[in-house]
């Protein structure tokens, strides 16, 4: 297996010749289907669009929007003419938003209507009220510098933005000579997309993945499951996280596979979709796989075209991969290790490892990377059996922090090891199990949380003095936030007031279902909190609330 030095374009274009009339992108909901000549079509009006309203290579495309049949065609366009796709979390609210906007130097937004619980519209109008006031293309912000364009993806028109149906026409319009000359600029190692993922300093960060970042780990992906031309694969996970942008779309891209979309998760249209479609590979964290074994119509679907998939996000239990395993025919269900620093994945389980290993491991490094286990507080690496933090060291570890090498810093030390902030061991057999945490991260059904942010963002509430934030047990997800919270003197407070401060401004996955209030928090001896005492007490205070 060997690296390879071909930029997302270039392998779009190497199908759409090898394979142009065969299906690369189909919604199975809407019978909306493109070959991948029809496909590089499509993306090359986009990239010209783009490049006629005044977006050049380097510049910063946000994309804020669920699974939409041209979410991959702005992805692939924005790659073609050297820009970065920004993906924007679908949970995101305002607070959020603003931040990544400003933080990200956006030049033009691409957003959907928004998600059941948030208009994106509505948001983005409180954000850039001048979208109302400035021509379109010419927009002036007072608060955010850089942006100068929103398109909204679809047909319908909203003042002030383009839509992606005028880029299309504008862009074949236009003409492709600007296209060809850009593109031809354009190398794997250039930054091609950013993704912001929350850290112990409680802001996010901006990682910088290249074209050989990403295109290298779905290559490898797809070599681990021995993907082929006649693979269909059901993406259902968000196409704004590494999950759905690189394991899923780069190991279609590169082995010329078809990518059957979802937009929104919906168990009823992943199993129709797999069922009409004869997918052979099925993706998603566990409680996606649940929901689809537990829909009380599971068994009107055909699902035995099924052959692997990848289960990753959370920790994966046995009897559920079992279940998979024998109900939907998943043979060979796999688990990816990693994080978007990563690009993601650091280790996998193939084809090849044993059932058991599948189930009870992360499998084994990715090709051409290097995975060690060091001691925290010592700097050696550790034996086998001895557990440690996972590291690794090759072509999948990010450029960096975006406008961050302090915190770039942290995590990729002098010897370019990146630090994952995971406890993990290493078997005689050269299988990864992970066993911990060093950084302070809750994994809610597949999202991760970090609790700085959460509380950075409860101390704007005058009332409270001090709040930690830590993992309660919870059956349906694995592990949701808790919040203890130190009032000021005379100050009240209820559990509601403060989820109600959160709604609408933090994405609704962030927002604590237990809110507990405290006098004082268990300390060290140094006067540091001790967290894990708190986790306790969460568990044992819900516990308690459980039986009465």
């Amino acid at each position: 297996m060997e690296l390879t030095n071909k930029t997302i374009g270039e392998f779009l274009e190497y199908w759409a010749e090898k394979s142009p009339d065969r299906e690369y992108l189909v919604y199975s909901d809407r019978n909306f289907r493109l070959t991948w000549s029809e496909f590089n079509k499509r993306v090359n009006d986009m990239a010209a669009g783009f490049l006629a309203i005044g977006v050049n290579k380097g510049d910063h495309i946000g994309i804020w929007a669920t699974n939409a049949p041209d979410w991959l065609t702005i992805f692939y366009a924005s790659a073609k003419i050297g820009a970065v796709l920004v993906t924007v979390n679908t949970n995101y609210k305002l607070h959020e938003t603003e931040f990544l906007l400003n933080d990200a130097d956006i030049h033009t937004l691409c957003i959907t209507e928004g998600v059941f619980d948030g208009s994106y519209i509505d948001m983005v109008y409180k954000m850039l009220p001048e979208l109302k006031e400035n021509p379109r293309g010419e927009l002036n912000s007072s608060r955010f510098s850089t942006i100068r364009n929103v398109v909204y993806i679809g047909q319908e028109k909203h003042r002030g933005m383009y839509n992606s149906a005028e880029l299309l026409l504008l862009g074949k319009n236009t003409g492709y000579e600007k296209l060809n000359a850009v593109k031809n600029t354009v190398s794997c190692r250039d930054i091609v997309n950013m993704q912001y993922t929350s850290g112990t300093t409680g802001f996010p960060k901006g990682v910088m993945l290249t074209h050989h970042n990403i295109v290298n780990n779905g290559l490898f992906t797809g070599d681990g499951m021995k993907f082929t031309e006649n693979d269909k694969l059901c993406c259902c996970v968000p196409l704004f996280h590494c999950f759905g942008i690189v394991l899923a779309t780069m190991s279609c891209l590169t082995h010329g596979s078809t990518q059957v979309m979802v937009e929104r998760f919906d168990p009823l249209t992943v199993l129709a979709s797999v069922s009409r479609e004869r997918c052979t590979v099925l993706y998603g964290v566990p409680t996606m796989f649940i929901a689809e074994l537990e829909h009380p119509m599971f068994d009107m679907f055909d699902v035995s075209s099924l052959r692997t998939g990848i289960m990753a996000g959370a920790l994966c239990p046995i009897e559920l991969m079992k279940k998979v395993t024998e109900k939907l025919h998943i043979t060979h269900i796999t688990s990816v290790y990693g994080l978007t620093e990563s690009s993601p994945g650091m280790t996998h389980s193939t084809l090849e490892d044993p059932f058991e290993a599948r189930c009870t491991t992360v499998g084994k490094n990715y090709p051409h990377t290097e995975v060690k286990i060091f001691n925290p507080e010592t700097g050696e690496e550790c034996a086998v059996g001895e557990q440690g933090e996972m590291c690794c060291r090759g072509y999948l570890v990010m450029k960096g922090y975006y406008k961050n090498p302090e915190a770039t810093a942290t995590v990729i030390d002098k010897d370019n090891w990146l630090h994952s902030g995971d406890l993990g061991v290493k078997d005689e057999n050269g299988y990864y199990r992970i066993t911990g945490r060093i950084k302070d991260i809750i994994i809610r059904g597949g999202e991760n949380i970090y609790p700085r942010e959460i509380e950075e963002y409860l101390y704007k509430l005058p009332q409270i003095k001090d709040v930690q934030v830590v993992a309660a047990p919870n059956e349906k997800y694995g592990e949701v936030p808790s919040a203890f919270i130190i009032l000021k003197e005379g100050e009240t407070l209820t559990e509601e007031d403060v989820k109600d401060f959160c709604r609408g401004q933090i994405a609704r996955y962030k927002i604590p279902p237990h809110v507990f209030f405290v006098k004082e928090y268990p300390l060290t001896g140094s006067g540091k909190i001790r967290k894990y005492i708190l986790k306790e007490m969460a568990a044992e205070l819900l516990s308690k609330k459980i039986t009465n």
